[in-house]
């Protein structure tokens, strides 16, 4: 799951100055980690949506353990798909 949520992370949101080797499964997806922000966030939440079913409230107070590394997502998506 966590090389499948690398490459989609990559086409998703468009990072193109970034490889699969770049992202470290364990390293913080937003700030210092991988960059991303608010908006990457929203869109992300779309997109796993769209592709795995799974449903991420803005409200939910897990969005900080979720989105914490690729690994915490991939476990959330792993855990909660539908598709």
């Amino acid at each position: 799951m966590i090389d499948e949520l690398k490459a989609f992370l990559i086409t998703e949101l468009h990072l193109e100055d970034v490889s699969a080797d770049d992202i470290d499964a364990d390293a913080p997806l937003f700030n210092d980690g991988l960059g991303l922000d608010s908006i990457d966030a929203l869109e992300l939440a779309v997109a796993l949506d769209r592709k795995y079913g799974v449903k991420i409230k803005s409200g939910d107070d897990r969005n900080v353990e979720i989105f914490s590394s690729l690994r915490s997502l991939a476990t959330f998506v792993d855990q909660n798909r539908t598709n």
